[in-house]
């Protein structure tokens, strides 16, 4: 599908690596020029170098985002490279396992830092740059804001307010015609995951367990699947669809799961 995203400037935080590696490859195959801003200049700079490889626009600038400063001079670099900003996708983020019982005030103010406190402060640096463009933007969310996980109160928190970030901008915005969406992810099959399932002791029966719970295909959703639906919702090819929580999960959040024993 033709999106008529050539030459869009769609800033991607957290770009360099997993959902946000696949965001950045779709929207460049789709002729737009995705910016990833992360911490990592080497993993950054990797993904422009694969993309520069195929013909295909991208670039980066570096930024640590728990730093509120890095925001704002992130998006100045944007400007003053390209002249404007067409789309804002907020992927950059952590499950860093900061809970309740044993999380202290201290890390749980980080992980705010880390997962949402970037958002509003992308969202709000690039504000007068997409009201030109009449841009849009997408926020990359979780379901442990629906579902909860356990021991992860800093990352639920931050999902849970990226949520309402979503709603509150979509209607803030809407007198300049500026549409926000959110993404919500559940089990995704991603490097991180991967590392993470493999420090378990039955790495194999773990993944098998969790993909008989996801209706759809009993399969995990890969990056990609994420990233469509993301360059979809940042294209004017979803022009009256805004403020809305999508999930793209193979129904894990929302359908009964005794449908798998049918299957």
């Amino acid at each position: 599908m033709n999106l008529n995203l050539t030459e869009k400037v769609i800033i991607v935080s957290g770009g360099a690596k997993g959902i946000g590696e696949a965001i950045v490859n779709v929207l460049a195959h789709e002729s737009a020029i995705p910016v990833i801003v992360g911490r990592s200049e080497k993993d950054n700079q990797k993904v422009v170098d694969m993309l520069t490889g195929l013909g295909l626009l991208s670039s980066h600038v570096v930024a640590e985002l728990t730093d509120p400063a890095a925001a704002k001079l992130a998006v100045e670099t944007v400007l003053n490279r390209y002249g404007k900003i067409d789309g804002l996708i907020n992927n950059a983020g952590v499950n860093d396992g900061v809970g309740l019982e044993n999380g202290s005030y201290e890390g749980f103010m980080a992980s705010l830092h880390k997962n949402v406190v970037h958002y509003y402060l992308l969202a709000h640096y690039a504000l007068p740059a997409l009201k030109e463009s009449k841009g849009a933007i997408v926020n990359i969310t979780s379901k442990t804001a629906d579902t909860g996980q356990g021991n992860t109160s800093g990352y639920a928190a931050s999902n849970g307010a990226r949520n309402a970030l979503t709603r509150e901008w979509a209607v803030e915005l809407l007198k300049y015609g500026i549409r926000v969406n959110a993404i919500v992810v559940s089990e995704c099959w991603t490097p991180l995951y991967e590392r993470w399932i493999n420090t378990l002791p039955d790495p194999a029966g773990t993944k098998a367990a969790i993909e008989k719970n996801i209706p759809l295909g009993q399969r995990m959703t890969t990056a990609e699947e994420i990233a469509n639906m993301a360059a979809f919702l940042i294209s004017k090819k979803s022009s009256h669809t805004t403020g809305q929580i999508v999930y793209v999960d193979g129904g894990y959040v929302h359908l009964d799961r005794a449908l798998n024993s049918l299957t």
